[in-house]
């Protein structure tokens, strides 16, 4: 799997919303002992513990899928190949939510709903790409 500094490190990423992510990921670290790994503006966060990975998110998804599943997480796997990971999700029944997408980050993602209403995003590193390229600040290097 190609590494990218932009992406949280871990296969199976948790994408938890909170109303103030400074103030989550304050309270996560002390006192739970994770480490800040990324900030994004004042909207998203990674957060590394051991070899595992959390986002923290202002919003963990887009308002229509909010609105439609009434979601408040997502989980995120990373895969090789995410686009014949989508055909195989999408020829399964899969609720498709949004279709591959490249983003600046260097990832390409689709979204999907699996049977019981959970929210799932897959993501493939496509290049390693330095944080503050796209405005991210790398706390840890």
């Amino acid at each position: 799997m190609l590494s990218n500094r932009s992406m949280a490190p871990g296969i199976i990423i948790p994408v938890l919303s909170y109303p103030d992510v400074g103030k989550a990921s304050d309270w996560l670290c002390s006192a739970f002992g994770f480490i800040e790994r990324l900030r994004i503006a004042d909207h998203r966060i990674q957060l590394r513990l051991g070899n595992a990975s959390v986002i923290l998110s202002l919003g963990a998804l887009p308002s229509d899928v909010v609105a439609r599943s009434k979601a408040t997480h997502s989980i995120m796997v990373r895969v090789e190949d995410v686009d014949g990971h989508f055909q195989r999700a999408k020829a399964n029944g899969a609720m498709i939510l949004h279709e591959p997408q490249l983003f600046p980050y260097g990832e390409k993602q689709y979204s999907a709903e699996d049977i019981g209403g959970h929210i799932w995003v897959f993501s493939e590193s496509v290049a390693d790409v330095d944080p503050a390229d796209w405005g991210g600040d790398l706390l840890e290097r």
